[in-house]
């Protein structure tokens, strides 16, 4: 089938949206992805084709400085102006939205499409439009329970309460709808969609992947180095209390957020490629799998991180969140930790030490159960149903 992908979250950075645009070509289906923001040079997966529908840079605060700075020439904003950029934060958003969802129409006027894949609320609608003129069916991919996250910028209630209204009317016109989750899973069948089936973001595997070596040298989080990971937590757990094992923060950086992270001693780097991560994984042993119990989204989340670190053969220090904690405890892959409790992080991770060649040994079984494989099985058979 030719398969039309919608996604408005940068594409070179969504594993997610990369790994099933794959398996869909590897399949035999021709996938073209509708992204925004995709850097120069990128390369799709293999048999995959790619637009970019526009980009946008974020809504900024504060002027280029003079001499320049490590923090890209810029100052740190003043009270009023974060004020201001927290208040217009929610406008800009859904500008940056509804023009992406303009710009992507026009691009897809022509193309020919035998399904429609939507990934996430903010593409749904013009996926459902696409689907209707077509007479073609249409998949929903919820990423996040999108009702429930946790946003930077002033609140909006009533936005937030037509977005779930939105999901609800849209996602019914889905044949299947796809998530990450049981948790969430279970949400939005208690919402009154049919077809809810789970596609885990867990990785690829090749069967003989090496672990992590004991004992462990330190602790590493990968991920995006911004609010809501409880990063605050990692940071002051190891100023305070992990003397003797480095602590590393690897990812894309919020930098305003970074500079205002407490304590020292952490080390920062850029982000890598998911090969780069597997290795410090194992050199240092112990992945931090960390969310904020800020919102409901965390609480049913299952993040890339928890399965990379099954990938990489590593125990992980997680939070103890609804969804995060069942597959931590069914498969014995680590310690959980309170989130927003740095004596509670520093508890666990000496657990961790303490443990660690079993734990490693735990998270090499659990590699069948928690890889793409089965995941992938997911994904395709809802395309199986799709030709009947």
């Amino acid at each position: 089938m030719r398969v039309l992908a919608l996604v408005q979250s940068p594409v070179a950075g969504d594993a997610r949206v990369e790994r099933e645009a794959a398996s869909l070509a590897a399949a035999g289906h021709e996938v073209t992805l509708v992204g925004r923001g995709v850097p120069a040079g990128y390369e799709p997966p293999d048999r995959v084709a790619m637009v970019d529908a526009g980009r946008s840079g974020g809504l900024a605060v504060g002027r280029a400085s003079a001499g320049g700075s490590a923090g890209g020439g810029r100052r740190m904003p003043s009270t009023v102006e974060r004020a201001a950029r927290w208040a217009l934060l929610p406008d800009h958003r859904a500008r940056v939205e509804a023009v992406w969802r303009r710009d992507a129409a026009r691009l897809v006027a022509d193309l020919p499409v035998d399904v429609v894949h939507a990934h996430d609320l903010n593409t749904i609608e013009l996926a459902c439009s696409v689907a209707a003129l077509r007479g073609v069916p249409m998949i929903y991919d919820a990423h996040e329970l999108w009702s429930g996250r946790q946003l930077p910028g002033r609140p909006t209630p009533v936005g937030s309460r037509r977005q779930a209204a939105l999901e609800l009317r849209t996602a019914r016109r889905a044949e299947v709808v796809l998530t990450v989750s049981e948790g969430i899973a279970d949400r939005l069948r208690a919402r009154g969609l049919p077809d809810v089936r789970v596609v885990r973001n867990t990785f690829p595997m090749r069967g003989d992947e090496p672990a992590a070596a004991s004992p462990p040298e330190g602790i590493v989080y990968a991920g995006r180095i911004g609010p809501g990971r409880d990063l605050e937590t990692v940071v002051v757990a190891s100023g305070r209390y992990l003397t003797g094992l480095r602590t590393l923060l690897v990812g894309p950086a919020d930098h305003a957020y970074e500079r205002r992270l407490p304590g020292s001693g952490v080390d920062v780097l850029a982000a890598l490629s998911l090969e780069d991560v597997d290795d410090v994984y194992r050199r240092l042993g112990i992945a931090a799998v960390t969310l904020t119990d800020s919102c409901d989204n965390h609480r049913l989340a299952l993040p890339n991180k928890l399965f990379h670190a099954v990938r990489a053969g590593t125990p992980v220090v997680a939070a103890d969140l609804p969804e995060i904690a069942r597959v931590v405890r069914r498969h014995r892959l680590g310690v959980l930790y309170r989130p927003g409790d740095p004596a509670s992080f520093a508890d666990a991770v000496a657990t961790v030490v303490a443990d660690h060649s079993q734990l490693v040994s735990n998270v090499v079984a659990a590699r069948a159960e928690l890889s793409w494989a089965r995941d992938e099985t997911v994904l395709l058979e809802a395309y199986e149903g799709l030709r009947r």
